[in-house]
């Protein structure tokens, strides 16, 4: 495997943002890394990219330790920031230069490397600009083309698409896509459809813990039980749905609930009879579908 976190924790004053996590992802293969704000995500990929040490455990990139070798492992890892590091008064070619430089590349590398570049991520029609006369969408490119300037077998990038329009999200997905091919690529990110669109296995991280780790079409199978929404005028309580199967409250309200059924029909019939038996107000009783947003809400509100 090309990386593998090794039972990782770290504490912030009184708070563990993480609590001995452990997961790995492999060449070829695009990993979506998704939990709710707070969750851990952040401070993980730092750690896996040594800007932040750990209190315990590892992680190992193609075998070696970010802890014993963070120089080592620095050239094999391509890193992009949520807040995407650019030099806004630099030409894109200077800052691609200047990243190379800081890798120890030769002008000849680094000359080749920006002409592989430019194409592969899109900046052919910019490429003579200064980067503060970008757009987001390019500055974003920018961004993708100084995390593979050194040519990193581990791409790790942090919400790469955030405040992008849609069609700028159509051409940075398909670039991800791309580059995945032959790179091992983690991918932070708050939008499901982004997931589900390129993600080939999806690991869920919520309160510092692992809730979730398995291939994207694997997961939504074994989740991919019958879902119920309910919605009444009353609140509800959760107890009066015992042995209906897996209940949990959806959205802020109390008077909205999920249940997670084997058999629909034998389901809806029970919930009407107790609707009825507690003189509830029903505004709706209907099915939900089984996309990943509602996997992901269902593991993290548990």
């Amino acid at each position: 495997m090309s990386l593998e976190v090794k039972q990782l924790s770290k504490i912030y004053g009184n708070q563990k943002a993480l609590d001995s996590i452990s997961f790995f992802a492999e060449k070829g293969q695009v990993l979506g890394f998704l939990g709710p704000n707070g969750a851990g995500k952040s401070t993980t990929m730092k750690i896996a990219t040594g800007f932040l040490i750990p209190d315990e455990g590892d992680v190992l990139i193609k075998g070696i330790s970010v802890l014993e070798k963070p120089k080592e492992v620095s050239k094999l890892v391509g890193y992009l920031p949520e807040h995407n590091p650019l030099y806004l008064e630099m030409y894109i070619k200077e800052f691609l230069g200047f990243i190379g430089g800081l890798y120890g590349m030769g002008n000849k590398q680094i000359n080749t490397r920006i002409d592989e570049l430019i194409p592969l991520c899109g900046l052919e029609l910019e490429a003579h600009k200064k980067i503060g006369q970008l757009s987001k969408g390019y500055r974003q490119r920018v961004g993708l083309a100084k995390a593979l300037m050194h040519d990193p077998e581990v791409i790790i990038l942090d919400e790469p698409t955030t405040g992008l329009d849609p069609n700028q999200l159509v051409e940075i997905r398909k670039l991800i896509k791309d580059i995945s091919r032959d790179k091992t690529l983690i991918l932070s990110t708050h939008i499901m459809q982004e997931v589900e669109a390129i993600c080939d296995k999806v690991v869920i991280i919520n309160r510092g813990k692992i809730v979730a780790s398995d291939l994207l079409k694997d997961l939504k199978s074994t989740m991919g039980k019958n879902v119920l929404l309910l919605e009444t005028e009353e609140n509800l309580e959760l107890n009066w749905f015992a042995g209906f199967g897996q209940v949990n409250y959806f959205g802020e309200s109390k008077r909205s609930i999920t249940l997670i059924v084997d058999d629909l029909a034998a389901s809806r019939k029970s919930i009407l009879q107790l609707v009825q038996e507690r003189d509830l107000t029903l505004i709706s009783i209907q099915q939900q579908e089984r996309n990943l947003e509602s996997i992901f809400h269902q593991i993290t509100k548990q």
